[in-house]
């Protein structure tokens, strides 16, 4: 007998990824009708309130605080974080790093990726659901657009309203709050890389007068980028929101590659819930064969992706718990035990593991290596910053004349150092060169440099050469640098002489 052949027919509007529609056998072929794109349906998300809405807002206010706060701290006079790229230097309260330390950033982003390997691991889409910018900004954006059009209800009411002055005012007031924070957020992003004291000052004063007419004292840089900021911090939190998660973040489409069985993900225990039902509270739902789900639609309606996470773990779930704190209000009122929507572990609902079993197999072999790596590469990175010694030294050799013979008989090459000091306290730097005999060394030997200043030191190094000096060749030598008041404040550098 033949098998029944599969076609597909691209409808381009929605995908049913999880549960898609029932095949039509048409004789010997089966047709699926796949729609891949979504349809533009608002999604109104409802308030909730719970333990998991009060981490969410707590994690808000941090970020927010660190984020416009931050960039107003002082420290030694001057902002306490700021990514100074026009002088190449990155203040961090009182650590100075320059382009040379490019190695700590990457340490960073080390530190960052394997932190989201293991948190993943453990539970999923921790940082999409309560940390990730994204989420935070939509979040504040829902709670201006809740106090000024009203809850769930409401808003979609006022959507399907009519045109009115009172729905004019209310929309306006709306996006008026909207563009205002998105502009804030803009300018204080761009205060981290330009000193936000100078940057508010040229936005409050607009104009300046110049050459006999006014022109803009915010440079264009400065403009673009804040209007782009506030731009996207708009778009992306008043207008796309689970548009960004669903179909822009890489992230929702790779996350499965880092789940396995044991993963706390957050579930629906359908062997609890099942048959779901309508039911006053006073029905026996053992008597009428229901499960502990009266079908209220709670968990879908505070979904800020829309998803009904009864149809399983999907990725456009990004792990918020709105549902779980959501579910459980219900239960409360109906009087049945909480937990019908929980974090949970596949392997748990299937083995009726005790919560001791499942937090067992969550903190398992594959945890605790990312947890030692991570934790291996921040400590290794504490004692790097620790020893780090606030100098930095390159040795540039002149290669326009190689070598040279001088008077006396001498052999001199021409080399310039490149003397960093990366601290902020001003110092004086002796130089010395080693490594052949009857070696001396002309220039300026005492260097002094003011707090995370920088100075190119050109240098000529002589050898005399004659019957049991050196001979003709290439001779390693170094350049020793280190602080007049510290000699623990040191660097060795070395380079070649050449004698000819």
């Amino acid at each position: 007998m033949a098998q029944p052949s599969l076609t597909v027919v691209n409808k381009n509007k929605t995908i049913h990824e999880a549960y898609p529609p029932a095949p039509a056998a048409t004789g010997n072929a089966t047709v699926i009708e796949t729609e891949l794109y979504a349809a533009d349906e608002k999604i109104y998300p409802r308030a909730v309130g719970g333990w998991f809405a009060v981490w969410r807002w707590l994690l808000v206010w941090a970020t927010q605080i660190a984020f416009y706060g931050g960039a107003w701290l002082t420290w030694n006079g001057r902002q306490a974080v700021l990514f100074d790229i026009a002088h190449r230097k990155f203040y961090i309260f009182g650590l100075v790093f320059w382009p040379q330390d490019i190695i700590y950033l990457a340490v960073l982003l080390i530190i960052a990726a394997l932190s989201l390997f293991l948190f993943t691991a453990v539970a999923g889409r921790l940082w999409c659901g309560y940390a990730c910018p994204q989420t935070v900004y939509t979040e504040i954006f829902m709670w201006i657009e809740r106090v000024i059009e009203g809850d769930r209800v409401k808003r979609m009411k006022l959507d399907r309203a009519p045109r009115s002055p009172r729905k004019l005012l209310l929309k306006s007031a709306k996006h008026a709050i909207w563009i205002l924070l998105s502009l804030w957020t803009g300018f204080t992003f761009v205060g981290y890389f330009t000193p936000i004291r100078e940057l508010s000052g040229e936005v409050m004063s607009v104009f300046t007068w110049v050459g006999g007419g006014l022109a803009p004292t915010l440079g264009p840089w400065e403009t673009f980028w804040c209007l782009f900021y506030g731009f996207a911090t708009y778009g992306n939190a008043g207008w796309m929101r689970e548009q960004v998660c669903i179909y822009m973040c890489p992230y929702a489409r790779f996350q499965s590659a880092m789940f396995d069985r044991d993963t706390l993900i957050i579930t629906y225990d359908a062997d609890r819930g099942e048959p779901r039902g309508a039911r006053a509270k006073s029905v026996d739902r053992a008597a009428r064969g229901l499960g502990d789900c009266v079908d209220c639609s709670i968990c879908v309606q505070v979904c800020p992706t829309g998803i009904d996470i009864r149809d399983g773990l999907q990725y456009q779930c990004i792990g918020c718990a709105a549902c779980i704190d959501g579910c459980d209000h219900v239960m409360d009122r109906m009087g049945y035990p909480r937990g019908l929507i929980r974090y949970s572990t596949q392997n748990a609902l299937e083995r009726k593991f005790t919560r001791a079993q499942m937090l067992a197999h969550t903190f398992r072999t594959r945890v605790l290596v990312y947890t030692g790596i991570v934790w291996a590469v921040i400590i290794a990175a504490a004692i790097g910053l620790y020893v780090r010694v606030p100098l930095k030294v390159d040795v540039i050799r002149d290669r326009a004349a190689i070598s040279r013979e001088v008077e006396g008989g001498d052999i001199e090459n021409v080399y310039q150092l490149q003397i960093i000091n990366t601290s902020e306290r001003g110092r004086v730097f002796d130089i010395e060169a080693v490594g052949l005999p009857t070696m001396r060394l002309d220039g300026e030997t005492h260097v002094e440099l003011p707090g995370t200043g920088s100075r190119l030191v050109p240098l000529s190094v002589r050898v005399h050469v004659g019957p049991g000096a050196v001979a003709s060749g290439t001779h390693r030598i170094e350049f020793l640098v280190h602080a007049h008041d510290d000699p623990a404040v040191f660097v060795r550098e070395t380079s070649i002489f050449i004698v000819r």
